[in-house]
């Protein structure tokens, strides 16, 4: 088995697609203007029904707002810069509960479970040192190196 290729870290399709329509409203948050749900399902990959849950859960933990009429929508209540991946994940998933230890965890198991431990930390280290705002410059970066040729 080639390393390379094992993904130990499952990146569920809920926290995926939450991610893709904040990096939209993140790259939209400086013109003050509210997206649609078509607005990003057109320039992202979501199925609407999925995005419209995945808008519910932000709007209730206060990540995003909505705003009702013609002009209605969703918009970040916070910068870009101030929201980390880490955040968002935790919030979709909800809260891994911790596990239960045994009354006499043996030396062998405590050894796995430190193992663990750390790459568990090291994941929401990761997870954390990046922000929507980060996001959004990378692909703006990327999107400058290879510019798309239309005929």
């Amino acid at each position: 088995m080639n390393s390379q290729n094992y993904t130990l870290l499952d990146l569920s399709s809920k926290v995926e697609y939450a991610l893709l329509a904040l990096i939209e409203l993140a790259s939209h948050h400086e013109k003050k203007v509210p997206l649609t749900m078509s607005e990003i399902t057109s320039k992202q990959p979501i199925p609407e029904r999925y995005l419209e849950q995945i808008l519910t859960n932000l709007r209730r933990a206060g990540v995003v707002q909505s705003q009702r009429g013609s002009k209605g929508g969703f918009v970040l209540v916070r910068e870009p810069w101030q929201i980390t991946v880490l955040e968002i994940v935790t919030l979709v998933e909800g809260e891994r509960k911790e596990k239960e230890s045994s009354e006499a965890p043996t030396l062998e198991k405590r050894l796995v479970y430190e193992v663990w431990d750390q790459a568990n930390v090291a994941s929401m280290e990761v997870l954390n040192r990046y922000t929507l705002q980060d996001l959004c410059q990378e692909r703006e970066a990327r999107l400058q190196q290879s510019p798309m040729y239309y005929i």
